[in-house]
C-alpha cells in the first residue's frame, strides 16, 4: 500500500551502536505507531526517496524521541542514506514466503534448492530479524543440513552477493576451520606466497566464536575494509591482500548469519562448509587449503570429525568447481603466545622481521602450510615447497612483500596496548601436561577481545614446561580495569582444567 501523510515521520539520527541490524525507534505516543499497530520487535518497511529498508522496532517511553520522529540505529542510517529531519515513509513489509521454509526445516523436512535460493536472499536483503535468523540458524545446526542442502546453501551464499573475477590463471588461497587460538598462520603465508610470484587475494572473517579472527588481527595493522575495486588494486600491485570479507560483499548473507551466530555460540558443520567454500568461490579462488587443528579442545575434536569435514568439503567443493586440499594439524595446544588481535599481530610481526622472540610452533605451522600452497599452485616442485618458504622468509623477502600490501591497503600502523595488564600465577609446581584451547579463549573473550582489540591473554608457558609455585601463567590485557577483573576472576575459577597439570 502507497504511504499516506499519515505515516510518515522525520528522521533522527540516535547514535546507537546495534552493530550490523538495522534498528528503528518510535515513541509509544507516535501516531503512526498506534494507526499501523506496530509493537515492540515489528518488521517495519523504512522507505526515504528509491530507498527502503526492513528494520526491528524498539519502542520508546522517555523524552529524548518526540511522537512525530523516526529515530534510527547506525546501522539502520548507513544503510537508508538519509538527513536530519528527511521525511520518511512507514509501513508494514510483505509477508515473507521464504519463513515457512525455516519453518519446515526446523520440523525435519529437506529444504530445495529453490527454497535455499528464497531464503537465502531474503537473509541478503536484510529481510529477516534477529529471531528469524536464529531460528535458521538453529533449523540447521547439529547434522540437520545433507551434504545436497550444504551445497545448495553455498550456491545460494555465492549467487546472493558480488564474485570476483581474475581474468583466468591459478589464484591462491588458504583458510582454517577455526577453534585453535593464536593460529595467525595467515597474515605469514600470504606475503610468502605472493613473493614467490603466486596470486593470493586472502578475504578473511571477523571472529565468530573466538576472541579474534585472521580480519580483526590485521585491521591492528592495516586498514581492512576495502570494496572491491580497492582490493584490486592491493591485488595487481602486490599480488595478495588480506582485507575482511563483509566489506567486499562476497557472501553476504554469510555475514548476516555470523552475527547471529556469534551470541549464540553456534557454528554448524554444514554452515561452516557453506561459510568457507562460498567466499572462497565469490573471492575468485581456484585452489584453496584447508588447515583443519583436530584437538580435544579444538573445533574439530577427533580424527573420526576430521573425516566428516573433509568428505563434506571436498563434496561441497567439487560441485561448486573448486580446487581444494585439507591439511590436517596438531589442534592440542594454543599456537603462538598471544590471544587476541594485537597480541596475535604482535606474534606475527616477530615471525616476519624473524626476530628472536618469534614463536617457534607459528613459525613452523605457516611455512609447512605456505610450503604446501607453493606445492599446490605449481611455484615449487613437489617435496620443495617448505624449502622455498623457509628461503623467503629468512632472507626478508616476505616481510618486505607484507610491508608493501599493509601500504597498498591504506598504510601500516602499530598495534594498540592494552590499557590494563594482570599477571595470572600457577598455584602449585608441576608439569604443565596440557592446556584447554576453549577456556583460554574464553578468558581473552572476557576480557574484551575481540571488541577491544588490545584486549586478550599473553601465554608465558608451553605444554611440557615445568613451573614453579607463584610462577606467571599467562597475563590478562585489557582496556578497563572492569574486564581485567571479569577475566581473572573466571580464570580463578577454571584454572585446574585450563593448565593440566602434573604436582612435582
Amino acid at each position: 500500500m502507497d504511504a499516506t501523510p499519515h505515516n510518515r515521520l522525520r528522521l533522527r539520527r540516535l547514535g546507537i551502536d546495534t552493530y550490523q541490524q538495522p534498528v528503528l525507534y518510535m515513541h509509544r505516543d507516535c501516531p503512526v505507531c498506534r494507526s499501523e499497530g506496530f509493537e515492540a520487535e515489528s518488521r517495519v518497511q523504512v522507505t526515504h526517496g528509491d530507498k527502503s529498508i526492513i528494520a526491528t522496532l524498539n519502542v520508546v517511553t522517555g523524552d529524548f524521541l518526540v511522537p512525530g520522529e523516526a529515530g534510527l540505529s547506525e546501522a539502520a542510517w548507513r544503510l537508508l542514506d538519509g538527513r536530519e529531519g528527511d521525511e520518511v515513509a512507514l509501513n508494514h513489509p510483505k509477508p515473507l514466503e521464504s519463513l515457512g521454509f525455516v519453518r519446515a526445516k526446523a520440523y525435519g523436512r529437506r529444504l530445495t534448492e529453490a527454497a535455499m535460493q528464497s531464503v537465502v536472499t531474503d537473509i541478503a536483503a536484510g529481510r529477516y530479524s534477529d529471531l528469524q535468523l536464529a531460528a535458521f540458524v538453529t533449523a540447521c545446526a547439529g547434522d540437520r543440513l545433507a551434504a545436497d542442502e550444504t551445497v545448495m546453501l553455498t550456491r545460494a551464499m555465492v549467487d546472493a552477493g558480488e564474485r570476483i573475477e581474475w581474468g583466468g590463471g591459478t589464484v591462491m588461497d588458504k583458510h582454517c576451520v577455526g577453534g585453535l587460538p593464536g593460529n595467525r598462520t595467515s597474515m605469514i603465508i600470504v606475503p610468502i606466497v605472493a613473493a614467490c610470484g603466486l596470486r593470493m587475494p586472502k578475504t578473511s572473517s571477523r571472529a565468530i566464536t573466538s576472541p579474534a579472527g585472521t580480519a580483526d588481527t590485521m585491521e591492528t595493522l592495516a586498514p581492512v575494509d576495502l570494496d572491491v575495486p580497492a582490493m584490486r588494486r592491493v591485488v595487481e600491485a602486490t599480488g595478495g591482500c588480506i582485507v575482511w570479507g563483509g566489506s567486499v560483499r562476497l557472501s553476504p548473507a554469510d555475514d548476516v548469519l555470523i552475527r547471529v551466530e556469534r551470541p549464540l555460540d553456534l557454528d554448524s558443520q554444514g554452515q561452516l562448509v557453506a561459510s568457507i567454500l562460498s567466499k572462497k568461490a565469490a573471492a575468485g579462488s581456484t585452489h584453496v587449503l584447508i588447515d583443519m587443528p583436530i584437538g580435544p579442545t579444538a573445533k574439530v575434536r577427533s580424527a573420526a570429525a576430521a573425516d566428516d569435514l573433509s568428505a563434506l568439503l571436498e563434496f561441497a567443493a567439487h560441485a561448486i568447481g573448486l580446487n581444494v586440499r585439507i591439511a590436517r594439524t596438531d589442534g592440542l595446544v594454543p599456537v603462538g603466545r598471544g590471544i587476541g588481535p594485537a597480541l596475535e599481530a604482535r606474534d606475527v610481526l616477530a615471525v616476519l622481521q624473524n626476530q628472536n622472540s618469534a614463536p617457534a610452533d607459528l613459525v613452523g605451522r605457516a611455512l609447512a602450510l605456505a610450503g604446501e600452497l607453493l606445492e599446490f599452485g605449481g611455484a615449487a616442485p613437489a617435496g620443495e615447497g617448505l624449502a622455498m618458504a623457509s628461503q623467503v622468509l629468512a632472507d626478508g623477502r616476505a616481510w618486505r612483500k607484507f610491508q608493501d600490501i599493509c601500504q597498498a591497503q591504506g598504510g601500516m600502523r602499530a598495534p594498540p596496548v592494552a590499557a590494563y595488564v594482570v599477571e595470572f600465577e600457577s598455584r602449585r609446581s608441576g608439569v604443565v601436561l596440557g592446556i584447554d584451547n576453549r577456556r583460554l579463549s574464553r578468558i581473552a573473550k572476557l576480557a574484551g577481545a575481540p571488541s577491544s582489540p588490545c584486549a586478550g591473554l599473553d601465554l608465558h608457558v608451553a605444554a611440557g614446561e615445568f613451573v614453579e609455585r607463584g610462577q606467571p601463567l599467562f597475563a590478562i590485557h585489557a582496556q578497563s580495569p572492569g574486564e581485567a577483573a571479569y577475566a581473572l576472576e573466571y580464570a580463578s575459577a577454571q584454572i585446574d582444567t585450563i593448565h593440566i597439570m602434573r604436582d612435582a
